[in-house]
């Protein structure tokens, strides 16, 4: 993990938070309504949760990905989990092979 980055959150917590997106794209007309307060929510939280360069351009572009129409589908959170989660794995393992 690089200085600049926060602790990976819970899968758990990201699969939740990308549901709360979800299921206000499940509830026709009211659901594009609560987009507009859920997109800036989703965006600080992401923002906060992941920080670093990843945090910022993810929060953007969680706030894009909930604000705009027909887009809630996509698991951000999780996308963005799996990415640090994997990349730092991948990272590990290319150290220990160094060593050797």
């Amino acid at each position: 993990m690089n200085n600049n980055q926060k602790p990976l959150p819970s899968l758990i917590l990201c699969i939740v938070l990308d549901l709360v997106g979800y299921a206000s794209f499940s509830v026709p007309l009211l659901g594009e309504f609560a987009d507009i307060v859920w997109a800036p929510v989703s965006g600080l939280l992401f923002y906060k949760l992941f920080g670093g360069k990843m945090g910022l351009l993810g929060g953007g572009f969680s706030f894009l990905e909930e604000f705009l129409p027909f887009t809630d589908f996509i698991p951000t959170f999780t996308i963005a989990w799996a990415l640090r989660y994997f990349g730092k794995e991948k990272h590990q393992v290319s150290i220990i092979k160094s060593m050797h």
